[in-house]
């Protein structure tokens, strides 16, 4: 009985030491997920041992899921900050240990009980020179004119933020004007070009639509176009009327690993992995000292 308890108790020992050596983070692949695989968990496996094991891309229906059956295998997951202020208030995300995770150092607009902010970027205009002649697009106008600029065009499906403001835009609001949304207005416009759409779910998807010339000209993350960009691809970007927005680390509620996900936060959201990552991607860093 003794020799049983002892080999229950080793095992036991055993398993907590392996949870504690390794945790889960889940974002959204591509090249955005690679620069955080090596400059957030890199460093933080070097510099505390644990590994990341790597996951994605990030589904909402799943994080729900996971709470609600009890069975959370994320530790921290890359989300848009909008969907974290959502789940922090229904009670799917962990509260945040500021005792870990130095906030003083974020830039407020993205600090929540909930959520810290992982990087911020903007949808921008962007077309694939190639497919048009010598007048090239310059507007968020042009991207629904179909007579002037022939082709597909391509915008994110989950439709904020982004697209709505987009529609907006094109049809005359000023920016100042954009809020409250006039919903019908947007999708009015965006039933003009209806037949044109393809719409994009993640950020490699799109990349390539524009890089075959599926949809040679759409609205995108900026760092997918400025890491089509460094790979040598001939890319127009407008930065006229982007739209500015950010995405978030969360641990979702009931995670094993609450303590080291905490850790990895602070971590990610240093100034020198905030930095190392913008440089890397093209997106902002959310440290006010990177």
């Amino acid at each position: 009985m003794q020799k049983t308890l002892l080999a229950l108790a080793a095992t036991m020992t055993i398993a907590g030491a392996a949870q504690a050596e390794q945790m889960v983070f889940t974002s959204w692949g591509g090249t955005t997920q690679d620069a955080q695989a090596a400059h957030w968990a890199a460093p933080f496996t070097e510099k505390t041992g644990t590994a990341v094991v790597q996951d994605g891309p990030t589904d909402y229906g799943k994080i729900k899921a996971m709470v609600e059956a009890g069975a959370v295998t994320w530790d921290v997951v890359d989300v848009e900050f909008d969907w974290a202020l959502q789940a922090g208030a229904q009670g799917l995300l962990e509260p945040l240990d500021f005792s870990v995770i130095d906030k003083s150092k974020l830039d407020p607009r993205f600090v929540s009980d909930f959520a810290v902010g992982s990087f911020y970027y903007s949808f921008v205009l962007g077309w694939n020179p190639a497919n048009f002649g010598g007048e090239q697009p310059a507007t968020l106008a042009d991207l629904f004119d179909t007579a002037k600029f022939p082709g597909k065009r391509t915008f994110y499906k989950w439709s904020a933020p982004g697209v709505i403001e987009a529609a907006l835009l094109a049809d005359g609001v000023a920016p100042e004007d954009l809020y409250p949304l006039d919903l019908d207005r947007a999708f009015a416009k965006l039933d003009t070009i209806k037949a044109d759409i393809i719409w994009w779910e993640g950020g490699a998807q799109s990349q390539q639509l524009l890089a075959s010339g599926e949809a040679p000209i759409g609205f995108f993350w900026n760092g997918r176009l400025a890491a089509l960009a460094a790979d040598g691809m001939p890319v127009g970007i407008s930065w006229d009327q982007n739209i500015t927005a950010a995405d978030a680390l969360v641990v979702p509620k009931g995670t094993v690993n609450k303590e080291t996900a905490m850790r990895f936060i602070a971590e990610a959201t240093s100034a020198e992995g905030q930095a190392a990552f913008a440089a890397a991607t093209g997106y902002a860093p959310i440290n006010l000292e990177s």
